[in-house]
């Protein structure tokens, strides 16, 4: 998997990761953020993960950097 932007993000992050890997990202992200997933979130994670990784990647981002977490 290609990292995930730990700071603002001024350009879109390049590279393909399969959705699979997106779906991951942002689980391991929520999770540690500590957010509880019902199960319409999960219909929106699996959705999400399905998007370009530029997309995936700058949103899994924010979870991070606003649940203080590190990727």
């Amino acid at each position: 998997m290609l990292p995930i932007p730990t700071g603002p993000i001024n350009t879109a992050p390049v590279g393909f990761v399969d959705g699979d890997e997106q779906h991951a990202a942002l689980i391991d992200a929520l999770e540690a953020a500590g957010v509880e997933l019902g199960t319409y979130d999960r219909h929106i994670v699996n959705w999400l993960a399905g998007w370009d990784w530029p997309t995936v990647a700058v949103i899994t981002s924010l979870i991070h950097r606003t649940g203080h977490t590190t990727p």
